[in-house]
């Protein structure tokens, strides 16, 4: 079996940390952008597609800028997470996204994030 490969994206987010970081954590923020429905009890999310639900554990949050979960399939060392960011010198809040795939499934993952990331845009009104 390999070993999953660990990657990272960057995206520019036309809105306040505050609104992206509600759009990233709440069962109902999620659900307008990443799963077609999402639900938690406390720290467990469940997230559903086409009629199949995921469950990922919210393993870390810190000061209303980073998020990380971890899919109930994954090995320990593995997770999916967003970390919010301003710019230095433009002032932009820059969404980072970390997560891991399988290393020939790894460009496939990075345009389906970047596919989602559209439409997180979209719905905070930020494209």
């Amino acid at each position: 079996m390999s070993k999953s490969e660990k990657f990272t994206l960057e995206f520019i987010i036309r809105s306040s940390a505050k609104v992206l970081y509600d759009f990233l954590i709440t069962p109902t923020g999620l659900s307008q952008w990443f799963a077609d429905q999402v639900d938690n009890e406390g720290n467990t999310y469940f997230f559903t597609w086409d009629s199949v639900e995921d469950q990922a554990e919210l393993i870390s949050t810190d000061d209303d800028d980073f998020i990380r979960f971890q899919w109930d399939y994954q090995d320990e060392d593995e997770y999916f997470e967003f970390r919010i960011e301003k710019g230095e010198i433009t002032g932009d809040t820059i969404l980072y996204v970390t997560d891991f795939a399988d290393p020939s499934e790894v460009e496939s993952q990075k345009q389906l994030w970047q596919s989602q990331i559209k439409e997180l845009s979209k719905r905070i009104g930020a494209s």
